[in-house]
């Protein structure tokens, strides 16, 4: 089966395994999300939701952020880690956004990649998931590490996994691809030990059969690429 035959038969299979997969960020407008994109770096969803509640709620506009001292804004998100340039990277972009933007925030690639702090990846999680846009495709650890294992790609950049995956996957499937890795690496495919007896796309995966069929934790050539890192 080749990589564009296989992502063919995941995009029918992988909606049916999680028909409601979703960003997992809470957010209500698209500075919201990319205030939670920004403090998810290095940090778990569910402990960026335990911190912006009270965030949004004293914040609400570009401006409310862009002013507040870096200091105080360091403190209201210290356990997302990181807190001083995530602080920084917060205060800089929303100050683009007031100034060059009228305050809101911009719904292009080119616009929002060039604010402080936006890389590719924040740009594509707020273009999909706040603006219905499928400009890209959203590369974190879990859908760098799915992409490997489902033989999809041989790079281990983000911007190379995403340009391969750009040329298997449907465009319209671009933002939701990334939910379903993302949920499927997070209840199945996890990093140490995948729970490939129980995986529910098991016979689209040729690593998940090497582990079967070796016993191994992960598959051996995984393991092997770690170990020589």
């Amino acid at each position: 089966m080749t990589a564009r035959e296989r992502v063919s038969q995941l995009v029918e299979a992988l909606p049916e395994v999680y028909p409601g997969a979703h960003c997992e960020l809470d957010f209500k407008t698209p500075l919201q999300l990319l205030v939670a994109t920004i403090l998810s770096a290095q940090c778990t969803d569910k402990r960026v939701n335990m911190v912006t509640p009270k965030l949004f709620a004293r914040y609400r506009t570009a401006a409310e952020f862009a002013t507040v001292r870096q200091e105080t804004l360091e403190q209201e998100i210290r356990s997302t880690g990181f807190f001083r340039n995530k602080a920084k990277s917060i205060r800089a972009a929303a100050a683009a956004i007031e100034a060059q933007h009228g305050g809101k925030v911009p719904d292009s690639m080119g616009a929002l990649h060039a604010l402080p702090g936006v890389g590719r990846k924040t740009a594509n999680v707020v273009l999909g998931n706040a603006f219905g846009k499928d400009e890209g495709i959203v590369v974190d650890t879990h859908v760098a590490r799915l992409s490997q294992r489902l033989r999809l790609t041989k790079q281990t950049d983000a911007e190379k996994i995403e340009a391969d995956l750009m040329k298997l996957v449907p465009r319209k499937h671009w933002t939701v691809w990334s939910h379903w890795l993302i949920w499927h690496g997070r209840r199945r495919c996890f990093a140490r030990k995948p729970d490939c007896r129980q995986c529910e796309i098991l016979r689209l995966c040729p690593s998940g059969k090497v582990f079967i069929r070796t016993g191994e934790a992960r598959p051996p050539s995984e393991a092997a690429a770690e170990a020589s890192a």
